[in-house]
């Protein structure tokens, strides 16, 4: 089978979505965990997101004149990130994913570093990336609930305005080395990121708590993460907490268990050129 990789057009959508809903929910299934998409239309509306967005470079696998695979760059700030990935489940293991990777580390090979996550148990996924030149660098969970509690005294925790953009990005750089101001300010609107606030100063943001994918976080100290944390439960009209959790941060994570959050799947963070250990309290979204 001969593999074509060109950039996606607005036609491939929703064969895109379709086999993105498909090659997640075969995966995560075999393997006795829940599909990361409820309904095609959910990838679908991912991908034409994707698709549409000026900051997000998206290329098709074409074998035959037919779509079978897909993949994108997330390009919102320094660090890039990548994914999702998605192979037709007639394509796989022919080369698809491969071709489709090296599409998206070429585009990037100029920026300070490139990023994803993925599925610990997809030893095929783990496999191709490590082969291609990324480095295991967090292990993670993806953990879901609600932490109920009362706020710090002296903290208030609020949606995020314009006007602290300037503190989430000093916040970002003193953990990372980096900004995700960019990809902050594009958060969807149909999600909410969250602010904490003490003393006046922003000491902590949560960028979509309520859906791992989009979501990251930083804060100043464990604290502060557990207070933003709480403050969006609270504020979430019943719809619980999805976060991407690395399981080295001990105390956060026991916490997070002491506070009914349970474990879904594990996975795994990986980087590619430019790493700094994080210096502060943090949590990663499926890009990074």
């Amino acid at each position: 089978m001969s593999i074509d990789i060109r950039a996606m057009r607005q036609e491939d959508v929703e064969t895109c979505g379709r086999i993105c809903y498909e090659a997640f929910k075969e995966i995560n299934e075999r393997h006795n965990f829940r599909p990361d998409f409820p309904s095609v239309e959910a990838a679908t509306q991912l991908t034409q997101a994707l698709f549409a967005s000026p900051e997000v470079f998206s290329v098709a696998a074409e074998a035959d004149g037919r779509v079978v695979g897909s993949n994108h760059l997330w390009e919102y700030d320094e660090i890039r990130a990548v994914g999702p990935i998605t192979i037709d489940l007639g394509a796989q293991a022919k080369g698809t994913g491969r071709k489709l990777m090296e599409a998206v580390i070429e585009r990037g090979k100029d920026a300070r570093g490139v990023r994803l996550v993925q599925d610990s148990f997809n030893r095929a996924s783990l496999s191709l990336y490590a082969g291609l030149g990324f480095d295991v660098k967090e292990p993670l969970v993806l953990i879901e609930g609600e932490p109920k509690g009362d706020l710090p005294a002296g903290v208030e925790v609020r949606p995020v305005r314009e006007e602290d953009y300037d503190a989430c990005t000093e916040l970002s750089r003193k953990t990372h080395g980096f900004a995700r101001t960019n990809e902050l300010k594009n958060t969807p609107p149909f999600l909410t990121s969250f602010v904490a606030v003490r003393g006046g100063r922003v000491v902590a943001y949560s960028s979509a708590p309520h859906f791992w994918a989009l979501n990251h976080a930083v804060a100043e100290t464990e604290e502060d993460m557990r207070a933003v944390l709480t403050g969006a439960a609270s504020l979430g009209d019943g719809r619980p907490l999805s976060l991407l959790l690395p399981t080295r941060q001990t105390d956060l994570f026991r916490w997070c268990l002491k506070k009914g959050m349970r474990v879904v799947k594990p996975m795994t963070l990986m980087a590619m050129g430019e790493y700094q250990e994080p210096r502060t309290c943090f949590l990663p979204s499926v890009g990074y």
